[in-house]
């Protein structure tokens, strides 16, 4: 059985090699990241004027509007009432059926947003793309971390991250075209233009294999292990295909994958599923984003970084690293709003030695994200779920994703209008917190195969009081 302190990873070792079929499949997955960074670029690029706010003079309170918040958030209760959903037809229809289907629910939003007449169609296209959305957010990463081999999981996985980054990016560039149309339709183009992420995924989707774990799940054992030959690049993938045999059958002995996460067994898994995405969401990467969105450009170049190094050094170092270099830099920034902005926020004539400051400062600690909870927070939750709660266990990762993206859209811009510069502050004694969460309770992950994730929480100094020993697991078996 696979053993060893899990800082050098187990000790168990699958033959195979990082194939050209296996890396275009994680690309082609990782796209969809694509419908989600782009709507949450659009989202970015609507102004006060365009939904006719009152300005005010006060930077502090510029946004502050619940037309604003509501057109911004209103996506994500449906992200996450379609990846609940989602939970369920991962399981039985497979992991690549459900990326199809958000591909295809996002070019059906995209398309009546573009086309929309009535306010009544924006709202259901609004929709729509929250479900695509739901859909390729429940079944992308699992479907990443499945099928990547187990030395390049962290790698191939944050290419998802770096589709959302791209997503983003050209969202912004194109609303800063489409905002100088003179006849005013160019949010419709805005709106519009989602439709060719979504044709792109679906295109992708259609000649995308399934993962072999989904396909041994619904008992097509035999094209399992002919797609495990293939993506390995090798015929010597017994023990491996063994291995996913055991997590199998151990998940069908599991009827109600739901109540089962709520066991005793699988508490460090559900912990994970709810304070990664939660804390993810309380970095303030979205105050500082909101002001700064062409920032993007620097993640993407970040995520550049994390995905060279996060299976060198490993998912604790990054998360550590980046929470120091997050807390210092929101400091400084605080300090220097404060300095300029004070508590009326009419900063007056601001210097150009200033302004760079305040960049560099902002972009520093948006690298400090990109290479750490960015990536990471989709990365983690992904790869320690066992298969008979894998579905379940990311729903519940999404859905509180989603649930902390629509309230922290809700409330950051009133809570900027009356914290003012303390806001910064306030998500920098978050950041504390939440890196005192993983230096204290995120075992490494690195190097671990994905059916072998268990052995994480045995060799915890916490966790292993509520997971049952190797012997008595139901997959692994060496």
């Amino acid at each position: 059985m696979a053993g060893g302190y899990i800082a050098h990873g187990s000790e168990k070792e699958y033959p195979g090699k990082l194939t050209f079929r296996v890396f275009i499949a994680c690309m082609i997955a990782a796209f969809e990241g694509l419908i989600f960074g782009y709507d949450l670029g659009l989202s970015g690029g609507v102004t006060a004027k365009e939904l006719n706010i009152k300005p005010t003079d006060n930077q502090y309170c510029k946004f502050d509007s619940q037309t604003l918040t509501l057109f911004t958030s209103s996506l994500y209760l449906a992200a996450l009432v379609a990846s609940l959903g989602a939970s369920t037809a991962t399981r039985i229809f497979g992991r690549h059926l459900t990326m199809l289907s958000g591909g295809v629910l996002f070019l059906a939003g995209a398309a009546m947003n573009g086309f929309a007449e009535k306010v009544w169609m924006l709202y259901v296209g609004r929709m729509l793309l929250g479900f695509g959305i739901g859909c390729a957010n429940q079944s992308v990463p699992i479907y990443l971390s499945e099928v990547a081999p187990y030395k390049y999981r962290g790698a191939l996985n944050m290419m998802f991250q770096l589709s959302i980054t791209i997503g983003i990016f050209v969202a912004n560039i194109l609303n800063y075209f489409f905002a100088n149309m003179k006849n005013g339709e160019g949010w419709r183009y805005s709106l519009g233009f989602a439709v060719v992420p979504a044709i792109m995924i679906i295109i992708g989707a259609i000649f995308l294999p399934d993962s072999p774990s989904s396909l041994i799940e619904r008992g097509q054992d035999d094209k399992a292990k002919k797609e495990l030959i293939k993506i390995r690049g090798t015929s010597d993938v017994d023990d491996e295909f063994n291995d996913l045999l055991a997590a199998s059958q151990a998940s069908k002995a599991i009827k109600y994958p739901w109540a089962c996460l709520l066991t005793r067994q699988y508490r460090p898994q559900l912990t994970m599923a709810i304070a990664i995405p939660l804390f993810q969401q309380l970095t303030g990467m979205n105050v500082i984003t909101f002001y700064a969105p062409v920032l993007f450009k620097t993640i993407g170049f970040a995520t550049l970084v994390s995905i060279a190094t996060v299976d060198k050094f490993g998912r604790r170092t990054l998360f550590l690293q980046g929470g120091a270099q997050m807390f210092i830099c929101q400091i400084i920034v605080a300090a220097a709003v404060q300095s300029k902005f004070g508590v009326d926020g009419n900063p007056g004539e601001l210097p150009k030695w200033y302004a760079l400051l305040v960049v560099i400062g902002i972009c520093v600690y948006v690298m400090g994200f990109a290479w750490s909870w960015g990536p990471l927070g989709w990365l983690v939750p992904s790869e320690i779920f066992p298969l008979e709660v894998r579905s379940a266990a990311q729903s519940v990762n999404v859905s509180v994703n989603m649930i902390f993206t629509f309230a922290i859209a809700q409330v950051f811009t009133t809570m900027l209008c009356h914290m003012k510069f303390g806001l910064f502050i306030f998500f920098a004694l978050l950041v504390v917190v939440m890196s005192l969460f993983i230096y204290k309770f995120l075992q490494e992950t690195k190097g671990v195969p994905i059916e072998e994730m268990f052995v994480v929480w045995i060799n915890h100094s916490y966790w292993r009081k509520f997971v049952k020993p190797a012997e008595e697991h139901g997959g692994g078996q060496a």
